[in-house]
């Protein structure tokens, strides 16, 4: 019988991790980095075009216990997503999580089918979905050398998808299927890659990001009236869940986490 993951001797529970973000400058990735370096991680910020806002943020990271950066990770470019494996094992040694953070959408509505033309559709899917994967294959060397038998440690890919997945209500139906997509890669990778790495879905309502905020009041608070919980997500509760799940949910794979606030029960 395998062990039980050994308890790390700091008050960080992820002290001594190192967390790869892809798309770790944007307003829920920028959460999920912040709450990882609280929690002990050295955090690689992964960006594609926020070249400025990403060096900023992982200068602004704590670093009395880690050292953090800002690495170009565009996720639809494999021979960079080698290349920033490369630069994470050169750099670091190991990386103990992936968070596939990094994705893209336009808000069309449902029925215009013209308006969702093909070089979206394009870039959600190789985004979104090949993406992920992407990430995945390029850091899974460096996830499987996480993975310690002995006491029970394993690597851990987050993705964060949507809630759009289940209610098939986002910004357009493209990007609701690309979510949907992104908790089914969740439940084979989470068999594929078992026992070495573990792979979870967080999965956010509407979050109340700066992007959501420059939105229609009115449209807003409509969203936030038909959560039960009435209210939109924070960003940090969406970073709150990831670093749960690699600091306590030790023994959980193949999940889809909801940060929701019951939206589906409306």
């Amino acid at each position: 019988m395998s062990p039980a993951p050994s308890v790390s001797p700091s008050p960080l529970p992820l002290h001594g991790q190192v967390a790869v973000v892809t798309g770790g400058a944007g307003g829920i990735g920028e959460a999920i980095s912040r709450g990882l370096a609280a929690a002990g991680c050295a955090v690689v910020v992964g960006y594609n075009r926020s070249e400025g806002p990403a060096a900023t943020l992982a200068a602004a990271l704590p670093a009395a216990h880690a050292a953090h950066a800002a690495l170009k990770c565009p996720v639809t470019d494999s021979v960079a997503l080698a290349q920033l494996a490369a630069e994470v094992q050169r750099r670091y040694g190991r990386c103990d999580l992936l968070v596939n953070c990094a994705g893209t959408t336009r808000f069309v509505p449902h029925g215009d089918l013209d308006g969702l033309d093909d070089a979206l559709i394009d870039q959600i899917l190789a985004t979104n979905v090949r993406g992920t994967i992407a990430a995945v294959r390029a850091l899974r060397p460096l996830l499987d050398a996480a993975a310690d038998p002995a006491t029970g440690r394993t690597g851990l890919v987050v993705n964060i998808s949507s809630i759009a997945a289940v209610t098939a209500m986002g910004s357009n139906i493209a990007y609701c299927a690309s979510k949907a997509a992104v908790d089914n890669l969740t439940k084979s990778m989470a068999r594929a890659l078992a026992p070495a790495i573990r792979v979870l879905s967080v999965s956010p309502g509407l979050a109340d990001t700066e992007f959501v905020k420059s939105m229609d009041r009115a449209w807003r608070d409509e969203q936030a009236a038909r959560t039960p919980l009435q209210r939109l997500a924070l960003p940090e509760e969406v970073a709150a869940a990831v670093v749960t799940a690699a600091a306590h949910l030790t023994f959980t794979t193949g999940a889809v986490i909801p940060v929701d606030g019951g939206r589906p029960l409306a």
